[in-house]
C-alpha cells in the first residue's frame, strides 16, 4: 500500500534535533520573531554586528513558508523583471534585480551543498504569455542582465541562466545550527503572547529587549493589523512524487505567469505548486491545510501536462502573504518595533535581504535594499 504523507513537505528528511523552549527571563538588545529565512537572517546580521539578540518561534525552525516552499532560488521580485520596469523604473528595477542575484550567489558560495545554480524557466502557456515572455527577455537584455530564449520539451519562454533550486528547509536548518555553534540564543515552541515596550512574553518566558523585528511571511497582518487590506495571505499548495525517471527537467519551471511551477530533485521526484488562483477566494486564508479542490487540480496537470506515472507522496501547503504593490514589508510598525514579511511568493531571497536592512535600520545604520524599496514605492505613487 501506498503511503501519502498529508501536510508534510517533501523536504522534511527528520534530520533535525528540536531546540529548547524559552522558560524564564532573558536578555538581549534585540528579539526576532519568526526563526524562518528572513528571522534567522536577522539573527546573522545582528550577530555579524556584534548586538545581542534572541530568537523565537511558534513552532519549529522553518516550519512556515521558509521550509514548506518551493525550493526555487529566482533573481528579481515577484512580478517579472519588464513588469518591474514599469512599476518602479528602469534603475530602481534594474538595482534590484542586481540585490537579489548578488544574494543568490552569496547563498550559493555560503551553502553549496544545499543550493545548485541550475538556472530556471520561464514558459509560456499561451501565444499571450509568449509574447510577454519577449518583453522579458529584451528588458533584461537591455538592462544588461543575462537572459536567452529558450525552446525546449518544457516549451517555449526563456532561460534565466543565474537562478537556481535549494532545499528550503534543510537550507534554514543549516544556517541555524551555525547561529547556534556560536551560542546565539534561538528557541522553538514559543509563541509570542504579548508585545510591549521592553518586552516580549511567551508562554513560559520573557524577553527583556530593547528592539523588535517581527519577520515572518504568511499571517504578518494578523500580527500587525494595521497593515491589512495592503497584506493579504494566501495559501500555496504543493505535492511531490517519488523518483520519476520517466520525466527529465534539468532546471525548475515557472509556468502559465508562474502560477505553477515545479522542479525535478536530485533522485528524480518532482515537486510540484500552483493553481491558487482557482481557488477563488477560499485561498485568500490563513489554513494551511491542503485542499481537494486544488490538489486535485495538481493531480491533473501532473499526470495530463507533465506526464508523470510516478505516484504522488507528499501534499502540504503554506501560509504566504503578499501586497498590493508586489513590495516586501519592511517597516517600523511603532517605537522599535520592526517587521518584515510578505514576500510576495519570493521569500527564499528577498527575506533574507529584507531582515538584513531591517536590522541595520534599527541599530541606527544605512540600509541600501530599505532605500531601494522606499525609491521603488516612491516611483508606483507617481506613476
Amino acid at each position: 500500500m501506498h503511503i501519502v504523507h498529508v501536510n508534510l513537505p517533501i523536504w522534511e528528511d527528520r534530520d533535525w534535533r528540536p531546540l529548547p523552549r524559552l522558560e524564564g527571563p532573558v536578555r538581549a538588545d534585540v528579539c526576532v520573531i519568526g526563526l524562518g529565512g528572513s528571522g534567522l537572517a536577522a539573527m546573522e546580521e545582528l550577530g555579524a554586528m556584534g548586538v545581542s539578540a534572541v530568537g523565537v518561534d511558534a513552532g519549529e525552525v522553518g516550519a512556515g513558508a521558509a521550509g514548506r516552499n518551493g525550493g526555487f532560488v529566482l533573481a528579481g521580485l515577484a512580478k517579472f523583471f519588464n513588469e518591474t520596469v514599469v512599476q518602479f523604473g528602469e534603475t530602481t528595477a534594474s538595482n534590484l534585480y542586481r540585490f537579489t542575484a548578488r544574494e543568490i550567489q552569496r547563498q550559493a558560495e555560503e551553502l553549496p551543498e544545499i543550493i545548485r545554480l541550475t538556472g530556471s524557466l520561464r514558459i509560456a502557456a499561451d501565444e499571450a504569455e509568449r509574447a510577454d515572455c519577449a518583453k522579458h527577455l529584451a528588458a533584461l537584455r537591455y538592462c544588461g542582465f543575462a537572459a536567452e530564449p529558450y525552446a525546449g520539451p518544457e516549451g517555449e519562454g526563456l532561460l534565466l541562466p543565474s537562478d537556481g533550486v535549494m532545499q528550503p528547509l534543510r537550507r534554514v536548518r543549516a544556517i541555524a545550527r551555525k547561529l547556534r555553534q556560536r551560542d546565539a540564543l534561538l528557541y522553538e515552541g514559543s509563541p509570542v503572547r504579548k508585545m510591549v515596550p521592553g518586552s516580549v512574553v511567551t508562554d513560559k518566558g520573557t524577553i527583556f529587549c530593547d528592539t523588535v523585528i517581527v519577520a515572518v511571511d504568511g499571517r504578518l497582518e494578523q500580527i500587525f493589523p494595521e497593515l491589512s487590506p495592503r497584506v493579504r495571505t494566501a495559501r500555496q499548495q504543493m505535492l511531490a512524487t517519488a523518483p520519476a525517471p520517466e520525466v527529465s527537467f534539468a532546471r525548475p519551471v515557472y509556468w502559465r505567469h508562474g502560477f505553477e511551477y515545479w522542479q525535478q530533485l536530485p533522485n528524480q521526484s518532482i515537486a510540484l505548486g500552483g493553481f491558487r488562483d482557482h481557488g477563488g477566494v477560499t485561498e485568500w486564508t490563513h489554513s494551511n491545510e491542503p485542499t481537494e479542490l486544488i490538489q486535485g487540480l495538481l493531480d491533473e496537470f501532473l499526470r495530463g501536462h507533465l506526464k508523470v506515472r510516478a505516484p504522488v507522496t507528499h501534499r502540504w501547503a503554506a501560509s504566504v502573504a503578499y501586497t498590493t504593490d508586489g513590495l516586501p514589508v519592511l517597516e517600523q510598525m511603532g517605537d522599535k518595533v520592526w517587521a518584515v514579511g510578505a514576500y510576495c511568493g519570493t521569500g527564499n531571497i528577498v527575506g533574507a535581504l529584507s531582515a538584513r536592512a531591517a536590522v541595520r535600520l534599527a541599530c541606527g545604520q544605512p540600509a541600501e535594499w530599505a532605500d531601494l524599496l522606499a525609491a521603488a514605492r516612491v516611483h508606483a505613487a507617481k506613476s
